[in-house]
């Protein structure tokens, strides 16, 4: 467990030189919003409020998940609880596998309600561990920690295999999740950590019950370079590197998907860096954005840099919509 803490530490550290980084390909330059100069609207008038799994948003953000084990964590949550309450978006909590492990709760626990009591709240949970770690008892326990609204299970099969002990073997992963998503009353969703969701694996995922998909694709955080980063092992340091743009791009993700399923609840995140990444996700079909990286450092910050990150990338979203015409897709 200690290990476990440790390498939250470090994630949270190196997730954060790495926004410093030069960003990486993310896909979004492929995706041009052609310019409209005869609007026929008012700027005021449009809205952003959403439907996401039958809750109503104010505005189409989710704050992905990205913290979950050191102490350190818990002022974090309490900065994107407040911020997620005022603005009125959803947030997804960080993996729950140390609360669920140890006394440690980090904040995961039902505190996080009194911060933030209508928003809508995700419990998440790795899929690595649903082989033996978590049955339905632990999984129930970690909804009712923080009073969740749905639970989300994170894939992360190349970040566990680029990792010092990290679980690789994914054997019957598929059949826990359509056990698990049959067990529960409240929607479950599948989100990647980086590297994407093809279509075949969201039609697998879907028909194992899952109700709605997070690509987290190609181009944001890289976690294959931050496993890289931490271990001491010279293959794993090499591996990380040669897979460091491993992957499938969020705008190709999220095209995909959306046209064979057009009505799934679809969320991008992966490379969102600004509001207009964030307007040409909405723009290809995805129904939420979510960013975790980029919001990390006002999240150590204050509530109010967080609620002023995303009102800034809400003001983009509206000024894009505003100006735009049709979405064209080069290459």
């Amino acid at each position: 467990m200690k290990d476990i803490l440790q390498r939250k530490v470090d994630h949270i550290e190196l997730v954060l030189a790495q926004q410093q980084d030069t960003p990486p390909p993310n896909g979004f330059d492929k995706v041009e919003l052609e310019h409209n100069a005869l609007p026929e609207e008012k700027l005021t008038d449009i809205k952003l409020s959403t439907c996401f799994l039958g809750y109503e948003l104010k505005l189409p953000f989710l704050i992905s998940s990205m913290t979950g084990g050191p102490r350190r964590a818990e002022l974090i949550n309490i900065h994107l609880t407040e911020a997620a309450q005022h603005l009125g978006i959803a947030m997804g909590v960080g993996s729950q596998r140390v609360a669920l492990q140890s006394s440690s709760q980090s904040g995961l626990n039902k505190r996080l309600r009194q911060y933030a009591p209508d928003i809508v709240l995700f419990s998440n949970i790795g899929a690595a561990q649903l082989r033996q770690d978590f049955g339905i008892n632990e999984i129930r326990h970690a909804i009712e920690m923080i009073e969740a609204n749905g639970l989300i299970i994170h894939f992360n099969p190349l970040q566990e295999a680029l990792q010092d002990h990290g679980d690789t073997d994914w054997r019957h992963i598929l059949n826990r999740v359509e056990e698990i998503s049959s067990c529960l009353s409240i929607p479950v969703i599948a989100k990647e950590v980086g590297m994407g969701i093809s279509t075949n694996v969201a039609r697998r995922l879907i028909n194992a019950g899952v109700a709605a998909i997070d690509v987290a694709g190609r181009g944001g955080t890289s976690f294959n370079r931050v496993e890289s980063q931490r271990t001491n092992d010279q293959k794993l340091q090499a591996l990380g590197k040669l897979f460091g743009q491993w992957g499938i791009s969020t705008p190709k993700a999220i095209m995909a998907i959306r046209s064979e399923f057009p009505e799934l609840p679809l969320v991008a995140s992966g490379g969102i860096r600004h509001g207009l990444d964030a307007a040409k996700a909405l723009a290809l079909g995805a129904d939420l954005v979510g960013q975790a990286g980029p919001v990390l450092k006002a999240a150590m910050d204050s509530t109010q840099a967080v609620v002023d990150h995303f009102e800034t990338l809400a003001a983009a979203v509206r000024l894009a919509r505003f100006c735009t015409g049709r979405v064209i897709v080069h290459g």
